[in-house]
């Protein structure tokens, strides 16, 4: 095998892992309130924590890595995981989490920047770029159905209340693998490099004030918003709302999980044929459809010593499925964008999107967890309903700019 070809491997495998640890923070915040005694709004820092840090990495990162190479970044970040897995394997404290979390999200935002910028140096017309992308994507989420179960396993196990960190074992063991297939990989990285004109963060800034720009970056904010904000709290939802067993709550918010990577592997094929507003907008009123159909059940349930599989709430199986209609909007949108731009200016893009995506994360996760905390599980459901709709606005808007650009 050339050593050109295990570049694929090496991104598909790299932010597997990377997707798998963002988005164990659901996990962990449920194990927070049960063994750290913390609240619910202190647990939703751990959000904080990742997403605030990927902002930072983002933005003192993402226009240099052109330079210092996207390789050699990935090789460091899985090094870096690798270390700080191992390191947190040994802790049982709430701000050790919260540590670990700020490295998990520093990491992420360098090897995001440079997995997308990636994307077009391999696949670098817009056909086979939006498939990668969405290949990427769907991968992305089998790593993150593969940690629920992981760490599931875990806790299912635990005796003691902190065996369940053992799965950090497993995960840095994954991480060094990780690195070694991105040393041999091979990739050319010269069409990324910067030519003359705006770099760094004027090029970034450049690109900030264009109406594409502005309408793209409120529809990812939005999404992620959402995402992030059921994903982190559907275990918790499971648990307290649906009255699920703990180690099943976490397994069951998996049907959340592997709903997004079925709609994200199926998606590339759709767009071909419906165009990619119209899928959007379709799957925003199906996603709306499932909400509002679905949450009024989950009113009134009361706890049962017995729960397993075959009869716990309709809700557990159903809620969870908007995901396979969730799943195409972050990246057909990030690649309709990113297909249009100079391949030299990708990751000062990929740069701002890294941003508003970790900026909704954070602020989605706060707000379902405030007003789970305040008012009720459901309620914070509910409130997908408002982003839905800006997001069809924005999508409708992107559409007209890209089209008469």
């Amino acid at each position: 095998m050339k050593r050109a070809a295990w570049a694929v491997p090496a991104l598909i495998t790299s932010y597997a892992l990377l997707g798998l640890l963002m988005n164990s923070v659901g996990t962990v915040i449920l194990q927070s309130i049960a063994h750290y005694g913390v609240t619910k709004p202190q647990a939703a820092t751990l959000e904080a924590c990742k997403d605030l840090s990927v902002v930072v990495a983002s933005f003192l990162f993402a226009t240099n890595l052109p330079r210092f190479g996207f390789r050699r970044a990935q090789i460091g970040v899985m090094l870096a995981v690798a270390a700080g897995a191992v390191a947190i394997s040994f802790a049982n404290s709430f701000w050790a989490m919260q540590i670990f979390f700020v490295l998990v999200g520093l990491c992420f935002g360098i090897a995001k920047v440079a997995t997308y910028s990636s994307i077009g140096l391999v696949r670098p017309d817009p056909a086979r770029h939006a498939s990668l992308t969405s290949l990427i994507e769907g991968v992305f989420m089998v790593g993150i159905l593969a940690g629920i179960w992981l760490f599931g396993w875990f806790i299912g196990q635990d005796a003691t209340g902190q065996g369940w960190l053992g799965v950090y074992r497993v995960i840095a063991v994954l991480a060094v693998l990780a690195a070694v297939l991105w040393w041999f990989a091979d990739l050319d990285e010269g069409a990324a490099k910067p030519v003359e004109g705006p770099s760094g963060y004027r090029d970034a800034l450049a690109l900030l004030v264009l109406p594409s720009t502005i309408a793209f970056l409120t529809a990812i904010f939005l999404y992620v918003l959402i995402e992030q904000g059921v994903g982190t709290w559907l275990p918790t939802f499971n648990n307290q709302v649906l009255h699920l067993p703990g180690a099943m709550s976490v397994q069951a918010s998996s049907i959340f999980v592997a709903a997004l990577a079925v709609g994200r592997l199926s998606a590339s094929g759709l767009v071909a044929r419906l165009g990619w507003l119209k899928l959007l907008l379709g799957c925003l009123a199906l996603i709306a459809a499932l909400v509002l159909l679905t949450l009024p059940t989950t009113q009134g349930l009361k706890p049962r010593a017995d729960m397993g599989w075959f009869d716990a709430p309709i809700a557990a199986y159903i809620f969870p499925l908007i995901g396979v209609f969730m799943a195409p909007i972050y990246p057909i949108v990030s690649s309709v964008v990113l297909s249009a731009l100079p391949r030299e200016r990708h990751a000062a893009m990929v740069g701002l999107m890294v941003i508003f995506s970790a900026l909704g994360g954070t602020i989605g996760s706060f707000i379902t967890g405030f007003t789970f905390d305040r008012f009720s599980g459901q309620t914070a459901f509910y409130l997908v309903l408002v982003p839905l709709a800006l997001i069809a606005l924005a999508l409708v808007r992107l559409e007209k700019l890209t089209r008469t650009a």
